[in-house]
């Protein structure tokens, strides 16, 4: 799994600006469900060698009234799940009682850490650090967060020593499918069906568990590895402060996987959360499965209307199969396990050159590429640059200025013509070299002409 690293401090050291960085976003994944707060925010670090997740946390006071309590509360959440720590100050600032007592807890947390100095940019480092060795955290990283300085050498310094995991291994074989959903929505009792037996313990009680599954099994004759995000426990191991979502526990189930099926509750309204869930799960490109529980429980006059308003509401998902399923009683569940087999296989997908091609020569003759400055843009020729998710890299000229919108064109063309259902697609585009760029031409322009004349008198 994924490592996981927290980003702590007191308030206004710009540790969302760091997060912004180190993530290349500005926006992630927000956990706003029961039990947690928009204080927390989590998304994916690709700037090193070794991928992560990275925690956002809310600025950390000593004597915190009632809301900053629960700040404190929902860091010392995102330390008990991180596996390093980044303690951001505030470099212009100076050493101050708050950084003193964000010290204090990183510490005893027991977690390797490691000390940021933020905004150095125009400082001499050496002076900008001096006085934040006092905190007893190691020897302090000046970084500028705003400016991307020092963020990428922080990163590899905070996951030095650890090594990108090769996602598969004696426990995890075959296709790997990861079971997600908010909580309650019954993601173990369809573990249970899918599986044929009642390998995990389900009962009615949202967020009984922090940790992901792995159920390896066969199903005819091929090799899945079923990866539970909601791998209930026994109401007797039950805590009663247990937390009800464990976003860090999804995003690397997510990562992992090579199917995601995204559970949704069919009684309650899609929320907020299934959406940005899904973009994720697009973003990571992962293929996707759709699968709306507990139909059975609502009125046939009612189908139709929650139907229409769950594919509007996942537009954006279209190309995902979409079952409405009944874990409980089976309903549905075997044309689940169809969809997942097949868009893993379009997402695993071999496409031939010639063939990529044709279908972009047949795309540009139905729907020629805009002009940019008069010019048209030219698109030569496809091959195929990656798996899981597929990805087509389309060469020609002024492919800088291919407009999103026939980007998108191509992919619904690849889409239909692969049968690329159920997986994201991305298009990529190069630019040709232009073999005499940068060369001067060493003919003078009188010279030029010359040629130019003994050219036309030959054709006399």
């Amino acid at each position: 799994m994924l490592p996981v690293v927290a980003l702590i401090g007191r308030p206004n050291v710009g540790k969302s600006t760091l997060f912004n960085a180190m993530t290349g976003t500005r926006d992630a994944l927000v956990a706003d469900l029961p039990g947690l707060t928009r204080d927390r925010q989590y998304g994916f670090a690709r700037r090193t060698d070794v991928p992560c997740i990275v925690v956002d946390t809310g600025g950390l006071v000593e004597n915190a009234n009632v809301i900053e309590g629960l700040m404190i509360a929902q860091t010392e959440r995102a330390i008990a799940e991180a596996d390093r720590l980044i303690v951001l100050v505030d470099g212009r600032a100076g050493v101050t009682p708050q950084d003193q007592f964000v010290a204090q807890l990183a510490r005893r947390s027991g977690k390797p850490l490691w000390l940021a100095v933020n905004k150095t940019e125009g400082f001499d480092h050496d002076v900008a650090v001096a006085d934040f060795h006092q905190l007893g955290l190691g020897e302090p990283h000046p970084i500028a967060a705003a400016h991307d300085q020092g963020v990428v050498s922080l990163l590899e310094a905070a996951l030095e020593g650890l090594t990108p995991d090769p996602q598969d291994g004696p426990e995890m074989t075959g296709i790997k499918v990861a079971v997600i959903g908010r909580p309650n929505v019954g993601k173990s009792t369809l573990i249970n069906r899918l599986l044929g037996e009642n390998r995990m313990v389900a009962f009615d009680q949202p967020g009984t568990t922090r940790d992901a599954v792995l159920v390896p099994f066969e199903r005819d004759g091929e090799r899945y590895t079923l990866i539970d995000t909601a791998g209930v426990r026994r109401r007797a191991r039950v805590e009663e402060a247990v937390e009800k979502f464990s976003v860090i526990k999804t995003l690397q189930a997510i990562e992992t996987a090579h199917v995601v099926v995204v559970v949704m509750d069919a009684q309650d309204n899609v929320a907020e959360q299934d959406a940005s869930l899904l973009g994720t799960v697009i973003e990571q490109g992962r293929a996707l499965v759709l699968a709306v529980n507990k139909w059975d429980n609502i009125p046939t006059e009612q189908r139709d209307l929650i139907r229409s308003q769950i594919e509007q509401r996942f537009a954006f998902a279209s190309f995902a199969p979409l079952h409405f399923i009944s874990a409980r009683h089976g309903s549905g569940v075997g044309e689940l396990f169809a969809s997942v087999r097949k868009v893993y296989a379009a997402a695993t997908r071999d496409m031939a050159t010639p063939e990529l091609t044709r279908v972009l020569e047949a795309a540009i003759e139905s729907h020629q590429p805009p002009l940019v400055s008069g010019r048209r843009i030219k698109l030569r020729y496809a091959h195929q640059g990656g798996q899981n998710p597929p990805v087509i890299v389309i060469h020609g000229n002024q492919t800088d200025h291919v407009p999103d919108a026939y980007r998108r064109f191509l992919v619904n063309v690849y889409r239909k013509a692969f049968d690329l259902m159920g997986t994201p697609v991305r298009v990529i585009f190069r630019g040709e070299e232009n073999p005499f760029a940068g060369k001067r031409n060493p003919l003078t322009p009188r010279q030029v002409r010359k040629r130019k004349r003994l050219i036309q008198r030959n054709k006399r």
